[in-house]
């Protein structure tokens, strides 16, 4: 799985003009969900990702967890990050998990999410959405699984 996590002041998602979602401080998180991602792969990038500190302390250093702010989540599908533009000039998505894998692997998510953190909105999956933010800092960061693994099976030999 791959997060693109911004740090928002507020965030929104409509479809077909309505807002379907929508928080105040917290992560806009965009989620792509690859072919070899399982249930596993979820629970590892929440873990992940509500403990990653970086909200500001009172001294302004990145100390804070979306937990220690009480802090909201807007997570958005977005398989275009499954993306792989090594070769030529066009994106290939074929490392891209199935729609009914990604779907299911998404819920999941959603659900791991929600056990942790108190508000926990989201799109539709598989729509056109229209997406709004503002950033704060801004500070954006990207979460590989992949990595992630790799560096746990460097550590655990």
């Amino acid at each position: 799985m791959r997060a693109l996590i911004q740090r928002v002041t507020e965030a929104s998602v409509k479809v077909e003009g309505k807002i379907v979602g929508a928080i105040g401080k917290g992560y806009l998180v965009l989620l792509g969900v690859m072919e070899t991602d399982t249930e596993q792969t979820a629970s590892l990038l929440c873990e992940k990702l509500v403990k990653l500190r970086i909200f500001p302390d009172a001294d302004g250093k990145t100390n804070c967890s979306i937990q220690d702010v009480n802090g909201a989540l807007l997570i958005i599908s977005q398989f275009t990050l499954c993306a792989d533009c090594r070769k030529g000039t066009r994106p290939s998505f074929s490392h891209a998990a199935k729609q009914d894998t990604a779907n299911q692997l998404y819920e999941l998510f959603l659900a791991k999410c929600r056990e942790v953190i108190p508000q926990v909105e989201c799109g539709v999956f598989g729509a056109y959405m229209d997406v709004a933010l503002h950033n704060d800092g801004p500070f954006t960061v990207l979460l590989d699984t992949d990595d992630m693994r790799g560096r746990l099976a460097e550590s655990h030999p």
